[in-house]
């Protein structure tokens, strides 16, 4: 009678804590959302030298990274107080202070229109750099020379003096190739910040695209000059700005006609500056050095071909003990590796290599002459860091073996502040030795954000890609009350193009907040990275090369014939949806396979490639010229007749990246195919749909599949 009794309070305790969970709403789970969910984090970590700097609202922490001392070096209270007594505006919070000398007691505080450099340890303001205009953009301050860029409009300035004076349609100081290529900026300071290379682009002979504002009474065009595939491009040149002399010299490349000039690197003497130049057809790349005096060419170092494409990513990086010696990163065994050169442009050896990629450099630790690297050496889902000698290619880890791996590394190359995160682990932040092992100093290991919600559960695994040799990588997410005798719908969630990956072993696998939503409505979620995605090589990469679209199809139709297998899943209610690139993907498989996908939802798809800009367009597409079957077997238009189930293109009025064309074309594909889709348009947004409004896209794409599938 006991036993009974106890089993009955058991299972009516358990029954209390079930009903005590909820399922997360698309307010916790979207950012942008009200009750938004995220893992606890520390914000504002960084070096100072070989010290932890930890900044809160009210203090700024050091921590040794030998022993996990904390130091209270400042206080808000003592900034503040000084920064009054100069009638400058107090700071709220610490957080954004940078520690950008590592061997002086000096931190840069940025406000909109000056940079303050404050002394915590003489508790003084040493120096003061004002912006004078409120319409200051680009800014790039360069600590050690005390100099500052900025661009106002379509001009350059240098210490508040206007050093280009360009009619409209040309640009300097700012991103130029469409930031294809790596490029994310436009002005680049020397070693020392002694002198300044920045971009020029003329745009004028580039097509103007009218895009539309509505939020006037009388809506407004605003152009925007966008290059489209096989059309004519901007002209680009670099700059060499010297403060002192007040002069500018640009490098003589010749004609820029067809050039793509990116990955900008000043040698450490200030004396030159290297660059990579890629030619419109981006099969040709060449390491060239140019004399930062003169401009004039010194010399090609190298040139490295393919016959698809060349997409270089990453300037070189000079070895701090060896300023005659630079790492170069190049694909061309398959892979991203890291290959030594010397300022003659004479390859001096490979220093990794094997069937897994090299993410990017973050340093050096001189005293061993050793690059630090982040890698998919452990598998390609995750990223972990390396220290490789550079004489003999040893690598030895750094941190542990598990999960995605960010790091920074100390002034000496000695530590790092590790953040990462594993499928369990939400967030987790250590200090690490670069010599010491797999562990170090914890300084966060963040709770689960959705430990009291009743989560769905998550699965990945491997099949084989449509040439039943490649492996691709899925992620299933089920729902909570998850019942193995029960038929469910299925969402595939996609984006398939270059330079993206959605299933990591990152927390939950990388799956997105509405992907856990969606599994705890009633839905199987399923991803898969097929071929033309990113961190599996070149060749895994590049075989959709000229015909966009297809071969990821076909590996995305794999996928679904292995969730046909699964007795849980009801074959005839499957259902798509993705942005951008996935937009295209999801497009392309409604209107390629009707018979298998009944439902879907664009975001910001591409339709007819030859719509799309030019650096990227022709990358993987070369021109419509010279590829007109690609364009045509490509061109979603061209299969507007096929759709049969319901689909939903969503895009942005003011999308410069995929412009309105796209959906508006195949709206008028289908009415011309008596086939009939649905449209959404968001206002006021670009190529995604951000901020609160984001909540509000989420609950339109959640109710058509509710209302269709």
């Amino acid at each position: 009678m006991k036993k009974a009794l106890l089993t009955l309070i058991i299972a009516l305790m358990a029954g209390n804590i079930q009903a005590q969970l909820h399922l997360p709403t698309l307010e916790e789970l979207i950012p942008g959302g009200s009750q938004y969910k995220f893992a606890e984090n520390i914000y504002g970590l960084q070096w100072w030298g070989d010290i932890c700097i930890k900044p809160e609202t009210d203090k700024v922490i050091s921590i040794n990274p030998a022993t996990g001392k904390e130091k209270v070096l400042f206080t808000l209270a003592d900034v503040n107080k000084k920064l009054k007594a100069l009638d400058i505006n107090p700071i709220s919070h610490l957080y954004n202070i940078r520690f950008l000398w590592a061997d002086q007691t000096k931190i840069l505080i940025s406000y909109p229109d000056k940079y303050v450099v404050y002394d915590f340890k003489k508790n003084e303001v040493t120096n003061i750099r004002k912006i004078n205009s409120n319409k200051a953009n680009n800014k790039d301050y360069e600590y050690k020379s005390g100099n500052l860029a900025y661009t106002v409009g379509n001009n350059l300035y240098v210490n508040n003096e206007a050093i280009t004076n360009e009619p409209e349609g040309v640009v300097c100081g700012q991103s130029v190739h469409r930031n294809e290529f790596g490029i994310n900026k436009g002005t680049f300071w020397s070693p020392k910040g002694n002198l300044l290379a920045f971009y020029r682009m003329d745009e004028r002979m580039v097509t103007q695209y009218p895009l539309v504002d509505i939020t006037t009474r009388i809506a407004e065009v605003n152009n925007v000059r966008y290059p489209m595939a096989g059309t004519t491009s901007h002209l680009v040149t670099i700059g060499i700005y010297n403060p002192s002399t007040k002069e500018t010299v640009f490098l003589k490349v010749g004609d820029p006609t067809d050039r793509y000039f990116t990955n900008i690197c000043w040698s450490p003497d200030e004396k030159s500056l290297y660059l990579i130049e890629v030619n419109r057809d981006q099969n040709k790349a060449k390491l060239c050095r140019y004399d930062a005096k003169t401009g004039e060419l010194q010399k090609i170092l190298f040139e490295e071909t393919h016959p698809k494409y060349i997409e270089p990513q990453s300037p070189i990086a000079f070895l701090p003990w060896a300023p005659d010696r630079f790492i170069y990163q190049s694909q061309n065994d398959g892979f991203n590796h890291l290959y030594l050169y010397n300022t003659d442009g004479d390859l001096l050896k490979q220093i990794t290599s094997g069937s897994w990629l090299v993410k990017n450099i973050i340093g050096f630790d001189s005293s061993w002459e050793e690059v630090i690297i982040a890698s998919t050496e452990y598998s390609p889902l995750q990223t972990n860091y390396f220290r490789v000698n550079t004489n003999t290619g040893k690598r030895t880890p750094i941190g542990n073996d598990e999960g995605v791996h960010n790091c920074k590394l100390s002034h000496s190359g000695s530590y790092v502040i590790d953040t990462y995160s594993t499928p369990q682990t939400p967030r987790k932040i250590e200090i690490i030795n670069v010599r010491g092992g797999q562990s170090g100093i914890t300084l966060l290991e963040a709770s689960n954000p959705y430990k009291n919600y009743d989560m769905p559960h998550f699965e990945t695994g491997v099949i084989k890609a449509d040439d039943e040799i490649t492996d691709l990588y899925y992620r299933i997410t089920k729902p909570a009350d998850f019942d193995a005798t029960k038929k469910y719908p299925v969402i595939v969630y996609v984006y398939g193009g270059p330079h993206a990956q959605m299933v990591t072993n990152s927390w939950q696998y990388g799956a997105r907040g509405w992907d856990i939503y969606m599994a705890n409505k009633g839905y199987i979620m399923f991803t898969i990275d097929n071929r033309g995605s990113s961190n599996r090589g070149l060749y895994f990469e590049n075989c959709t090369f000229r015909q966009l679209g297809i071969e990821e199809g076909k590996d995305q139709v794999k996928g679904i014939e292995y969730l046909r297998s699964l007795p849980y899943v009801d074959a005839n209610r499957i259902g798509v949806h993705g942005w951008s690139y996935g937009g295209h993907m999801t497009t392309a498989l409604m209107l390629r396979y009707p018979n298998i996908f009944k439902v879907g939802v664009a975001g910001g798809p591409v339709i007819d490639w030859q719509y799309y800009e030019v650096m990227y367009g022709e990358r993987y597409m070369d021109t419509p010229q010279s590829n007109p079957e690609g364009y045509k077997e490509s061109n979603l238009n061209n299969l507007a007749g096929n759709l049969k189930g319901h689909l939903l293109i969503i895009h942005d009025d003011h999308d410069d990246t995929c412009v309105p064309q796209h959906a508006l074309s195949f709206m008028k594909a289908c009415v011309d195919a008596r086939t009939y889709p649905d449209l959404f348009i968001y206002p006021g947004h670009k190529h995604n749909v951000m901020g609160r409004d984001r909540v509000h896209l989420h609950e339109k794409i959640t109710r058509y599949f509710e209302d269709h599938l």
